[in-house]
């Protein structure tokens, strides 16, 4: 069986900026994955609950103000506690080295940041889905 990647996209809290979000659901969509575009205002609450609700493989966030530093580690928090296995991916262009070191030590999967090629955001996106199904299928995690 073959398995479509799924990818949930949103943005947190007050962010609108969405003209990246919207593009990049279409760059995964023209890469053959399935994509859920939740829009702006979520929540981690309302983002997690989408992804299990889909079973998504990856929650992507378009981060274009800086609310992501208080939303994303309540976000990672919450995916542990309640034992969801699903990865997670960060774009926009107001993250810094800084961030994006501090993200991915709280358990962000990947960050994007300005200047990220389309390319190396689809293999790595395509990485952590088929990581996740890989654990998965041989029974380290539940659906």
């Amino acid at each position: 069986m073959n398995h479509r990647i799924k990818v949930i996209v949103g943005l947190l809290g007050i962010d609108q900026h969405e003209v990246g979000a919207i593009a990049v659901s279409g760059l995964l969509r023209d890469a053959g994955m399935e994509v859920i575009y939740l829009g702006r205002f979520n929540t981690p609450d309302s983002l997690i609950r989408a992804a299990v609700q889909e079973d998504a493989d990856v929650i992507g966030i378009s981060c274009h103000s800086w609310e992501y530093l208080e939303y994303i580690p309540e976000l990672m928090a919450l995916l542990r506690a309640d034992a969801v296995d699903v990865g997670v991916v960060l774009g926009g262009s107001v993250i810094t080295e800084d961030d994006a070191r501090a993200m991915r030590e709280v358990g962000v999967a990947g960050v994007f940041g300005a200047g990220a090629k389309p390319e190396k955001m689809v293999s790595d996106i395509r990485a952590f889905a088929t990581a996740r199904q890989s654990r998965l299928r041989s029974g380290l995690i539940s659906e």
